[in-house]
């Protein structure tokens, strides 16, 4: 049974699933899986009609930290103060550093069918005076929640300790004070020059009652509040947080024995990785959310997310490499597959469900979607960059019909990726230019064994079974066994021919994209001795 199908099985009632983030950056594409995560939750418990709300929240009133402080996105003046209390880094119309850096992000949901009921910011709910009852009620019980951090994560506190931040009255700063010394209505506190070591307090010392937004709680103890507040029964996290006596365990520690609640269901998931390593905006590894989001469409940016199952790590290295084409040929077999069409090679389980997880409309017909014509994108990309080439008319012929409007649609959405990819992210070999006036003096490489492949293509390729990528590349491998050739010879003497290099992208499609009658006489001229050597 698909992932989510299983978790949905064993609930009932009434469901609240909730995420939030802090807006500490630019938020790389890896931080996209969780939203993802949580929208298909949502739509499995929606199918089985149970009340579901979703919610997304910004924990705005996070200081500015070590972690933001590794980011080209870091403001030295304002390290320790909250980030609801920044000013846009841009300066184009938001409010805050949080609310321009949460709109790059969330932006990005609505293109990928993602609609939360509702967005709450952090900041605004302190304001409001709705964590005031959980802020007097962690006050009271401080020994209590020292105790958690002693017993579940083995981190001390010192005596007197108390688990509020509050926001200096007079530099503003939130990630510099120590409170303590807790009457029942305010609490003393000192801003700090060397509390941390990314931030200098202003030596500020005095009274304050901790409410209405004038301080906040650790994280661990806000996260509890905000399952207490919206009565969140569902929220997935990463495996950082979730590892044995981390995050989520104080948390969870947390909701039971200070705020006298159950902590959600977890479904904890695994990172996308770059290189085996996890995507970090602090360490500069991973793209943009929003930058990715303009390549890759939504379909494909879902299944990147949801083909394995949360807890499975997903390697995702976009630049210089082949994984868009890769990622879009799985979406195209997936599809097909689900729609009923025989592919090749492995499936993953449930297909059909996670064709319908990567899906924007969660109502779509799944055969007619997975049925459209789909243009190979490495094919697209290619023909995107032969001169002359009708990229409609060439694709309706290998098709054997008209594009439908939805697969016209589909055709210009995959049109702006693959120029997308070949500005931003291909691999040199992928950027192609064919020499159309005469054979590139590269040729000159040749050996007699490539010429006489090449000859021998040229002989047998008119006959080829349809002028299309993979006939072609079948012509060409036959060429290779017949001339006793390894085929990644022949693959290198077309590339010298056409590209005047020795690699190139998939042969087969390349010339595939050119027109027959150019492609043979180009093999007689490059299989020819007396043509390279004049």
């Amino acid at each position: 049974m698909f992932w989510a199908d299983e978790l949905a099985a064993r609930l009932e009632g009434p469901q609240v699933v909730n995420d939030s983030k802090t807006p500490s950056g630019t938020v790389h594409v890896g931080s996209l899986r969780g939203p993802v995560i949580l929208d298909v939750i949502v739509r499995a418990l929606r199918a089985r009609q149970l009340p579901t709300t979703l919610l997304y929240g910004v924990d705005d009133l996070d200081p500015m930290d070590a972690q933001a402080m590794l980011t080209r996105d870091a403001t030295e003046r304002w390290m320790g103060a909250p980030l609801a209390h920044v000013p846009d880094p841009a300066g184009d119309c938001h409010a805050s550093y949080a609310r321009h850096f949460a709109a790059l992000f969330v932006d990005t949901f609505s293109g990928l069918g993602i609609h939360p009921d509702r967005y709450y910011w952090m900041s605004e709910i302190y304001a409001a005076g709705q964590v005031d009852p959980f802020v007097r009620t962690a006050l009271d019980r401080a020994e209590v929640v020292r105790d958690i951090y002693r017993r579940v994560s083995r981190v001390e506190r010192p005596p007197g300790w108390l688990p509020v931040h509050v926001i200096c009255p007079t530099c503003g700063k939130v990630g510099t004070t120590l409170a303590r010394d807790w009457d029942g209505a305010t609490v003393a506190f000192e801003c700090l020059p060397d509390l941390v070591t990314w931030a200098n307090g202003c030596s500020s010392s005095g009274r304050i009652a901790p409410f209405g937004g004038a301080a906040k709680l650790p994280w661990n103890l806000e996260w509890a509040v905000q399952w207490s507040i919206f009565g969140v029964t569902i929220e997935p996290c990463g495996k950082d947080l979730a590892t044995a006596g981390g995050s989520r365990d104080r948390s969870d520690a947390i909701a039971r024995e200070v705020f006298d609640r159950e902590p959600p269901i977890n479904l904890p998931y695994e990172f996308l990785n770059i290189g085996g390593r996890k995507m970090s905006s602090s360490q500069g590894r991973g793209v943009a959310a929003h930058e990715i989001a303009e390549v890759v469409p939504p379909e494909q940016l879902r299944l990147l997310m949801v083909r394995p199952r949360p807890n499975h790590a997903i390697d995702f290295d976009p630049a210089g490499t082949d994984a868009i084409p890769r990622l879009f040929d799985e979406s195209d077999r997936i599809a097909a597959a689900s729609a009923g069409i025989e592919v090749k090679g492995d499936l993953p389980p449930d297909h059909d469900r996670v064709f319908a997880a990567s899906l924007v409309d969660p109502d779509a017909d799944l055969l007619a979607a997975g049925a459209a014509y789909r243009p190979p994108f490495a094919h697209l990309a290619l023909l995107l960059q032969v001169p002359g080439v009708d990229v409609t008319a060439r694709l309706e012929a290998e098709k054997g019909a008209p594009l439908t409007d939805a697969e016209r649609q589909l055709l210009a959405e995959r049109t702006r990726a693959a120029r997308g990819w070949l500005e931003t992210y291909a691999p040199e070999r992928a950027r192609i230019e064919v020499h159309r006036d005469g054979l590139p003096p590269a040729a000159a490489q040749l050996d007699a064994d490539q010429r006489g492949a090449l000859a021998g293509l040229a002989a047998t390729l008119p006959a080829a079974e349809a002028w299309d990528g993979e006939s072609v590349q079948t012509a060409i491998f036959d060429a290779a066994r017949v001339a006793g050739l390894p085929a990644g010879r022949i693959f290198a003497a077309l590339y010298l021919a056409f590209l005047g290099r020795s690699s190139g992208p998939r042969a087969g499609w390349l010339l595939a994209s050119l027109p027959p009658d150019f492609v043979v006489e180009r093999l007689r001229v490059a299989s020819a001795r007396d043509t390279l050597s004049a």
